[in-house]
């Protein structure tokens, strides 16, 4: 798909919102369609006028007016994308009006973005392939400097190129991508643009003294990796931001081994870092000035003779000892080892960790919002701007210093689980206490992370949530 600016393509897309009473083109139709309730304006709501020969074009529902914002945008045009791909249709027209309510620049992201989110899908092992996208030409006729416009069209374009990637990585099946595999991808990825990537054997790990994420990794014939990024997107400053992703490509349950229906997504518990790798292959591409540094301990949780087991006492990079009470809670102590390392080693002036981390999470939060918790509400703040940016709502759960109690070991200083109640919670405050003080804030993508069915533009399986959230996160704050 190939986006230029201008009037032109076959088809034209006009843009109608909920009441409107007359169309400026193609009133006639719009009036009879209108009186038979066959088109109302509702939200991705399409009436599609495409024949062999005559004008062809979509109207297409906008909903309320007041209500329009950028991610009911990108849901309408997504819908566009797929009339168009039904149909064939090689090229389209479309005009970018100034809505209220929404920045320009906005509007003209929000389009480009649901037209390429239209073409996503995940077909590698399929025979027959299911998504045949044919749309080759979308033109834009816009109302700001051509060059702006440019520049907007090809950060969008860059940044939904993460998210697809992220997507790709989740949803490979784990005999494909287990740890080698994913430092691999990364490096590929990442060491053309100027990323620095650092990937550390089991024999390097041992020396960092990283003793709980080995912990987890020592059931698995696979050797753990630990992946760092580094991106220095502006040389002239000394902060930094690091971005820690749960990299548990496989995760059986170990001892507490989860049920057989519960086993089938696991290949997806590494969805916290295909978005930090996502993340900064989208910052790189867009040149975005800012340091980030990109932290992942990559392992697998699996049952064998050398695995941990409940009732194990182990250590960490930290020297803080952990109690294991459910070897199934096991992203929390490769976290712990991996945000040690970002707040002593890499020096971080800020930490965001992104994990499919609990259960407890969906239960609380559906598949909607991403939970989190922090120790730093600016950052948080930051963070919920960013999110409102990407449309990937996030709601920050509280953090009483009670719910601390939960976690304190009986026979080392913590266990890595509080029980089930305000599980997601106690799970965050786990993480807190390898954080140095660091400005924090945890991302528990549990439930956001992958679907069972689409929801709006995001697919079934694997949706990307939260690469723009994190990209946003680093480009505005």
């Amino acid at each position: 798909m190939k986006f230029n600016l201008g009037k032109a393509g076959e088809v034209e897309i006009i843009q109608v919102f909920k009441g409107t009473e007359e169309l400026e083109k193609f009133n006639e139709l719009y009036s009879y369609l209108r009186e038979k309730e066959l088109f109302k304006g509702n939200l991705g709501e399409i009436y599609s006028n495409i024949y062999y020969k005559g004008d062809k074009f979509i109207l297409l529902g906008l909903g309320e007016k007041e209500e329009l914002n950028p991610n009911s945008l990108r849901t309408a045009y997504f819908k566009v994308g797929k009339e168009l791909m039904k149909f064939k249709e090689r090229s389209v027209n479309i005009s970018v009006c100034n809505f209220e309510g929404i920045e320009y620049e906005e509007s003209i992201s929000a389009i480009v973005e649901g037209l390429l989110q239209s073409e996503y899908s995940f077909e590698k092992y399929l025979s027959e392939k299911k998504t045949k996208p044919s749309l080759e030409n979308v033109y834009l006729d816009v109302d700001i400097e051509e060059k702006l416009a440019e520049n907007i069209i090809k950060e969008t374009v860059n940044l939904v190129g993460g998210i697809f990637f992220a997507r790709d990585l989740v949803n490979e099946p784990a005999m494909y991508m287990t740890p080698q595999a994913l430092a691999d991808a990364a490096k590929s990825e990442l060491d053309p643009l100027g990323v620095k990537v650092e990937i550390f054997n089991k024999e390097e790990i041992k020396k960092l003294d990283m003793k709980a994420f080995l912990a987890v990794a020592e059931g698995s014939v696979n050797e753990p990796k630990l992946i760092v990024m580094h991106y220095e997107g502006d040389p002239d400053s000394d902060e930094k931001l690091a971005l820690v992703g749960k990299g548990l490509l496989y995760d059986s349950g170990g001892y507490s081994l989860k049920p057989a229906n519960s086993m089938v997504t696991m290949h997806s518990d590494m969805a916290g870092s295909a978005s930090v790798i996502a993340t900064m292959k989208a910052l790189a591409e867009n040149k975005v000035k800012r340091n980030v540094v990109g932290v992942v301990a990559a392992c697998e949780n699996m049952v064998s003779g050398g695995a941990y087991k409940p009732g194990d006492i182990i250590g960490s990079m930290s020297g803080t000892t952990i109690e294991v009470l459910n070897t199934d809670a096991e992203g929390r102590l490769t976290l712990a080892d991996a945000l040690w390392y970002a707040a002593t080693e890499v020096k971080a002036d800020k930490i965001v960790d992104i994990a499919t981390l609990t259960g407890a999470c969906v239960v609380a939060l559906g598949h909607i919002n991403t939970g989190a918790i922090t120790n730093n509400e600016e950052l948080m703040d930051n963070i919920k701007e960013a999110s409102k940016l990407a449309g990937e709502p996030v709601w920050e759960l509280p953090h009483n210093k009670e719910y601390k109690e939960l976690i304190k070991g009986k026979f080392a200083d913590l266990s890595n689980t509080g029980g089930r109640g305000a599980g997601t919670i106690t799970a965050g405050l786990f993480l807190e206490e390898f954080v140095d003080s660091t400005p924090w804030v945890h991302l528990d993508i549990a439930g956001t992370s992958y679907l069972e069915k689409e929801a709006a533009y995001l697919p079934k399986g694997a949706t990307g949530v939260p690469v723009k959230t994190l990209y946003y996160l680093a480009k505005e704050f």
